[in-house]
């Protein structure tokens, strides 16, 4: 039975909200990128850390609402990795995605960027993806730095190579006025970066089409590693980085478009930066949870679609496996 203030019975480890409706993921990833977390002091941190652990042992103190213990926990999994137990570096964090990839995000459609402004805004907007997918990685498996270091180099070359190559089209490209030329300038950071996304994702990635990953039946118990079902997580999860990036370098220029017409920002110049960023802000910020909430994190698939010496070995009609973010 849910507390006065609305909050379910507390469950360690669980969501708080219902995974298999997109409006319960949504709500779910909201708590798990929001940035207040990234003001929480190492003794309120202390404080979250030990009431679960008395929630764990059974000897909570009296008087512990559900509110409080599912406030602990969102605290404990904004800050601490759940397999190394250490604290995330705060730019690497899922909460600090937003506040620190919007200054990138401004930097990658400043209009007419130079050869390094573009080189150099599209290398720094991988180093940070690069940062927190490893920092928030899955490391319950030990997995070698290289595979890191090449997804990384991979996805630098694809985005910067992608990028400057547009941009060096549009250039040459005479039937194009310039205000058509900066308009469309505009849009060469998606492409460079959805691609980049896609390698880094499949490179970073690659080993688990090789070994499979793991698939546990509806009682939760573990019956293989499927290959079948590790294709169908990377394919759920390159579309998220697609879908990820569209709206906060698509929306923005479109916007801003329209924006930079009016009598306002045409006598003073000078907002023109602090209404991109926000702009940004706004995008970056809706976005992020749309996108990682199209998929559920534990994705469902039908036994008879894997193979068939692991689909042997339960009699569930489906199996569920974790896609990754």
């Amino acid at each position: 039975m849910a507390d006065a203030a609305g909050y379910p019975p507390f469950m360690l480890g669980k969501p708080r909200f219902e995974q298999s409706k997109f409006y319960g993921r949504f709500r779910h990833f909201l708590d798990i990128i929001d940035p207040r977390t990234l003001f929480v002091t190492e003794s309120r941190l202390k404080e979250a850390v030990q009431l679960l652990e008395d929630y764990k042992h059974g000897t909570l103190p009296p008087g512990v609402t559900n509110r409080e213990l599912w406030r602990a926990q969102k605290t404990k999994q904004a800050i601490i990795h759940p397999d190394t137990n250490e604290k995330i570096f705060m730019p690497f964090r899922m909460s600090g995605y937003v506040p620190f990839g919007t200054p990138i995000v401004v930097g990658l459609l400043l209009p007419n960027q130079t050869l390094m402004s573009t080189i150099f805004w599209q290398w720094l907007n991988q180093s940070h993806n690069a940062g927190v997918n490893y920092a928030n990685r899955n490391a319950t498996k030990p997995s070698p730095t290289s595979k890191f270091v090449l997804g990384y180099t991979a996805a630098v070359i694809s985005a910067v190579s992608i990028a400057v190559g547009l941009n060096v089209l549009i250039q040459r490209a005479n039937k194009f006025t310039p205000s058509s030329r900066l308009l469309i300038q505009r849009f060469v950071p998606f492409p460079a970066v959805a691609s980049a996304n896609i390698c880094n994702v499949v490179l970073m990635r690659h080993s688990e089409l090789e070994d499979g990953i793991d698939v546990l039946d509806s009682s939760g118990q573990l019956v293989g590693s499927s290959r079948i079902a590790a294709k169908h997580a990377l394919i759920e999860t390159a579309l998220t980085r697609v879908a990820l990036p569209m709206p906060i370098l698509v929306l923005p220029p479109i916007i801003m478009s329209v924006l930079e017409k009016t009598s306002l920002l045409r006598s003073c110049p000078r907002l023109v930066l602090p209404v991109h960023s926000l702009v940004c802000l706004a995008a970056f910020g809706l976005a992020l949870p749309l996108a990682i909430s199209l998929f559920p994190q534990m994705s469902e698939i039908e036994t008879s679609q894997l193979e068939p010496e692991i689909a042997m070995k339960t009699t569930s009609r489906t199996v569920i496996y974790n896609k990754g973010l």
